[in-house]
């Protein structure tokens, strides 16, 4: 069902809009988890490592498919929200044209370099050919990757974040049934694990994009619209080009920081394995309420409602610290069993290193959680360049204080500080550019603002002109 956010209680609104979104993380988690769990559990230890290991590359993959869904899906909310239906579904079928061309272009380069990539991870020879077959599976389910994204970031546009979850939720659910299914009946391995997780992408793919196309058949448009436009390219591209890159470069930094961490030796390595999954699923978590927030924002914005998207800032600082308190609480007092059940074989250094970690960071949700909301706002309004200084500021300062601290008397501790130092600055400056929006109307026509153009003058960059 879509729903319209630029109408009823702002707090209500966002909460309906982003609690499904929340319970979407859940069982995306459950689907990132489900191979490597069959492969390590019903296969044997190289099939773990070989799915982990090509898990590093797809995560490129991912970084733009998660462009274009966000790029689709804010600019399709801000000419949802202005009502413009024509440019709307002009809109929509250029960013499904232009994700299908980027697709393809990735799929050849995957193909292509698909070995010279897992060399350059150096990715050890035992596991190598397993490696290369999941990668070279997954490569074949990209469209549906891409294009499903695209379809969620649609829905979301829409308003309706309740058909997203339940797509996510049977395909989490029947990607792990079919993995089993492959690998101990058929007796696939490797390549059962990589076929199960392509063909449930497929079949949601494909339902998803019909109930898209259903849904847009009811929404009346006068005359014809443009299959493609190049001027709705150019708007899809501000959001989606910043947002690839910010995914792109986190997953380079956290390498980085891995790297560093690997100096400590395994028992370091392993106590921050474990914790670092525990804090990627709430601050993923969190980023799936930001990005419904911008869509919160984007519709609103489209109304010329900017009262309501300083509302939704207040509503989606409450709801997110809502979220935080219990998660803080837990992590803060029962840290040292959650880190446990992550640990094959849990040592006291391991256990210690993970409880730290935890601890150190966990208080600073609170912190991120800000940010996040501010950033949900930025990237709604298209405010791209002040949403990626605020990104790369916390990105640049972990990977550089984890590189320096660590070398002091410090030692691991210095690393997790980073985390918490980062997120701080980062979040400062993220909620300073958010109060500092100059909110106008320009003659009661709605536009499409940016600041991907360059500025006459520095007050211009502060101003949202509709």
């Amino acid at each position: 069902m879509n729903r319209d956010l630029t109408v009823g209680k702002p707090e209500s609104a966002l909460c309906k809009f982003c609690l499904p979104l929340f319970g979407s993380i859940i069982f995306q988690q459950l689907y990132n988890i489900a191979d490597s769990f069959v492969a390590g559990k019903f296969i044997n230890d190289n099939a773990l490592a070989a799915v982990g290991n090509s898990y590093e590359i797809t995560l490129i993959f991912i970084a733009f498919a998660f462009g274009c869904n966000i790029g689709c899906s804010v600019l399709a909310a801000q000419l949802f929200g202005a009502k413009r239906y024509k440019d709307l579904k002009s809109a929509v079928y250029t960013a499904l044209i232009s994700s299908c061309v980027i697709c393809l272009l990735l799929m050849v380069v995957g193909i292509a370099f698909c070995d010279g990539l897992l060399k350059l991870i150096k990715t050890p020879e035992e596991v190598f050919a397993d490696s290369k077959l999941y990668l070279d599976i997954y490569i074949y389910g990209l469209p549906f990757v891409f294009l499903y994204n695209v379809a969620t970031g649609i829905f979301s546009a829409l308003g309706d974040s309740k058909t997203p979850f339940i797509f996510l939720a049977c395909s989490s659910i029947s990607n792990i049934g079919a993995d089993i299914l492959f690998v101990t009946a058929f007796k696939m391995g490797v390549a059962g694990v990589a076929w199960a997780t392509f063909i449930c992408q497929g079949v949601s793919c494909i339902l998803a994009l019909v109930v898209v196309f259903l849904k847009f058949s009811k929404i009346k448009t006068e005359g014809k619209f443009k299959i493609f436009s190049w001027q709705h390219l150019g708007s899809f591209a501000v959001v989606a080009v910043p947002s690839t890159l910010q995914q792109s470069f986190i997953s380079v930094g956290n390498i980085i920081i891995q790297s560093v961490i690997n100096t400590f030796g395994p028992a370091v390595m392993a106590g921050y394995s474990a914790a670092v999954k525990l804090n990627n699923m709430v601050i993923t978590s969190l980023t799936t309420l930001g990005n419904g927030i911008s869509n919160f924002t984007a519709q609103n914005l489209g109304a010329a409602k900017f009262d309501r998207i300083k509302a939704g800032f207040r509503a989606g600082l409450k709801l997110v610290w809502a979220i935080c308190i219990p998660i803080v609480l837990i992590y803060e007092l029962a840290g040292n069993w959650l880190v446990y059940i992550f640990l094959d074989s849990p040592t006291g250094a391991a256990t210690e290193t993970g409880v730290t970690f935890l601890r150190i960071v966990s208080p600073f949700y609170f912190v991120v959680a800000a940010k996040l909301v501010s950033d949900g706002i930025l990237r709604g309004a298209g405010l791209m360049k002040k949403f990626m200084i605020a990104t790369f500021t916390d990105l640049s300062l972990r990977v550089i204080l984890a590189e320096t601290l660590s070398r002091t008397a410090l030692g691991t501790t210095g690393i997790w500080l980073s985390w918490p130092i980062g997120w701080t600055i980062a979040t400062v400056l993220s909620v300073v550019f958010y109060l500092k929006i100059k909110w106008k109307q320009n003659d009661g026509q709605p536009t499409i603002p940016n600041d991907s153009k360059a500025d006459a003058d520095a007050e211009a960059a502060d101003e949202l002109d509709i």
